[in-house]
């Protein structure tokens, strides 16, 4: 029987945003010494509060670290934080980028990290911020299968499932379409809510029914309620979703699939970001139709 990979003796985390503050915390609190850095530094104040080591630089982070985690919110910056982290990198280091991007991004920034001599992974999550804070994310990862299994640890911390994908790219196409569908299904969703409210129904008999039916989903039973009463606490901002639509669109077109179910919920999602919803919860998109 082969050996297990030992698990990274010191991790990096780049990136303090509504995801990454939490995964970095469940990475601390199962003992794992953490070097963080956030383009502002300010957002690191709960990790430093919790005992994490506040570097100067992405680059900073990587060189005093085996394994750095990457969690940023579009293309453009995973692609700047692979930029600033290459001087840090070397052989025997491993990029680990979380971040929700396209494929072609994920293979721009493998080829910056790989051309160091470290190792890349790919590793996009599904779940939002209450996922992350009770470690329940899922990991789609592809790339290095070494590096995979040497961060088998972390992810394990940090979510319930963790699948490897093959080659860089997999796993983004993966997040994407599981996006796209999330996507799909929430604004359906709002037309239904809408729908009961114009036809004079109780929005919360509509609720109990669909939660005792087999089209039930958890994220039903915990956004209906809010968007019921207009409220949008965000977990996952209503701008990251539609960038996820966006990217989607763009890989069916690419492939020549149709899909005008999503095509349709990406204008909805528009709409709402021209009426201000843009860091309200995705769930603000029923805000489209009202």
């Amino acid at each position: 029987m082969a050996a297990t990979p030992a698990t990274p003796a010191s991790v990096g985390f780049i990136g303090a945003g509504i995801m990454g503050v939490p995964m970095a915390l469940n990475l601390m609190k199962a003992g794992h010494k953490l070097t963080v850095w956030n383009r502002t530094a300010a957002a690191c104040k709960p990790l430093v509060n919790a005992g994490a080591t506040l570097a100067a630089s992405a680059a900073e982070a990587c060189a005093a670290t085996e394994v750095t985690f990457v969690m940023v919110s579009t293309p453009e910056a995973a692609m700047a934080c692979a930029e600033a982290a290459a001087p840090g990198l070397s052989a025997g280091k491993g990029y680990v980028d979380v971040s929700t991007v396209d494929a072609g991004t994920s293979q721009a920034v493998a080829a910056i990290v790989r051309g160091t001599g470290a190792e890349y992974l790919e590793a996009p999550v599904s779940g939002s911020k209450g996922p992350a804070e009770a470690g329940g994310l899922i990991f789609m990862a592809a790339g290095d299968k070494a590096l995979y299994d040497k961060v088998a640890g972390p992810l394990d911390v940090m979510g319930k499932a963790h699948f490897y994908l093959g080659e860089v790219g997999a796993g983004a196409k993966m997040k994407l379409i599981v996006n796209s569908v999330m996507g799909s299904m929430m604004a359906s969703f709002a037309e239904g809510l809408c729908l009961t409210d114009k036809a004079g129904l109780d929005a919360d008999v509509m609720l109990q029914v669909i939660s005792l039916g087999a089209i039930n989903a958890p994220m039903y039973a915990v956004k209906g309620p809010n968007m019921v009463n207009g409220k949008f606490p965000a977990a996952f901002p209503l701008k990251h979703q539609q960038k996820d639509m966006r990217l989607a669109l763009a890989l069916a077109d690419e492939l020549a699939q149709e899909m005008p179910v999503a095509a349709a919920a990406n204008e909805m999602y528009k709409t709402a970001r021209r009426k201000g919803k843009d860091d309200d919860d995705f769930s603000a998109v029923i805000t489209a139709l009202q």
